[in-house]
């Protein structure tokens, strides 16, 4: 077929899975062409039909059928000096192995369609004295702000993937929610299953468990919790407070309607924060790394009367 590629695993993209590596290289590809592709046969790997989840080496060999509309823009290439300032100015912890970001709300971790901006087309300007470039381990929204952990090694990047698909970090976050919930702390066990574009706690759902305590409150309009996920499905805190009548300020996906013009004086961002996490057990030593509140954030909870000084 004119227009196939064959197209070799790059050592950076070693132990990548191959829906991950597509993402990478083909943004504007949808998941149901991705997958009859794979169905097809249109796309193999060493060419043996190849499924979604395949742990790509380097070296392999895929074949890519025409989807020359679907390609990554370089966006690698020639990184401009205000495009690593800027990533360099997210760096909030940085050792041999790892690098954490505070990134920002609004800001995609990796591309899509219509998403040219985002970290993963940033890396090359945190190679600092490095000759490779750091590695995505997970994802946070494009509308939360907070950690972001990077690997600067294969060695690094498989532990944390390891650590974070486990769930052997303990990471907190904080939302700053409406109304408070009635109960100070707590633990919410509800399942989540996708249903058209939102996630949706049904009865036939994936288990998701979330812990959160109340930090401080506004009688009993607004309140600021510390979370902590004991799973890692999508959007499960969002959902899991929404749930328990107390959705996160500014969630345009699971806070909507009336409720919403309430408001309107607090920043029209989602007021979700990854603040910390923990690494001491892949580090074996004590190693808290904390992300400081986004200035939004910040000024909101200021403007309702709850001062946290983090």
């Amino acid at each position: 077929m004119s227009g196939v590629e064959i197209i070799k695993v790059k050592p950076e993209d070693d132990g990548m899975r191959l829906n991950r590596w597509f993402l990478k290289y083909y943004p504007a590809l949808s998941l149901s062409r991705f997958q009859k592709l794979l169905r097809t046969k249109q796309i193999k790997v060493d060419n043996q039909r190849a499924e979604a989840g395949l742990k790509l080496s380097a070296g392999q060999e895929i074949r890519v059928p025409p989807l020359e509309k679907e390609k990554a823009e370089p966006l690698h290439i020639g990184l401009s000096s205000k495009d690593t300032r800027f990533i360099q100015s997210l760096v909030i912890y940085k050792d041999e192995n790892i690098i954490v970001l505070n990134k920002p709300s609004g800001l995609a971790v990796q591309g899509g369609t219509n998403t040219v901006h985002h970290i993963d087309a940033l890396l090359d300007g945190l190679l600092f004295n490095k000759t490779e470039k750091p590695k995505l381990v997970h994802r946070i929204d494009k509308d939360t702000s907070g950690i972001l952990v990077l690997a600067r090694n294969r060695i690094w990047a498989d532990k944390l993937t390891q650590a974070f698909r486990e769930h052997t970090l303990q990471k907190t976050y904080l939302a700053l929610v409406a109304p408070a919930p009635k109960q100070g702390e707590g633990e919410i066990k509800a399942p989540l299953e996708k249903i058209g574009e939102k996630i949706l706690v049904t009865d036939s759902g994936k288990t998701a468990h979330s812990l959160y305590k109340t930090i401080d409150t506004v009688g009993d309009k607004f309140a600021l919790l510390a979370v902590e996920p004991l799973t890692g499905r999508t959007h499960q805190i969002r959902v899991h407070l929404q749930y328990i009548g107390s959705p996160i300020i500014g969630d345009d996906k699971y806070f909507l309607g009336e409720k919403r013009e309430k408001y309107t004086l607090l920043t029209n961002k989602l007021h979700l924060h990854a603040y910390k996490i923990d690494l001491s057990s892949l580090y074996n030593k004590k190693l808290l790394i904390k992300a400081p509140l986004p200035e939004y954030f910040k000024q909101d909870l200021e403007h309702i009367g709850i001062h946290f000084k983090g």
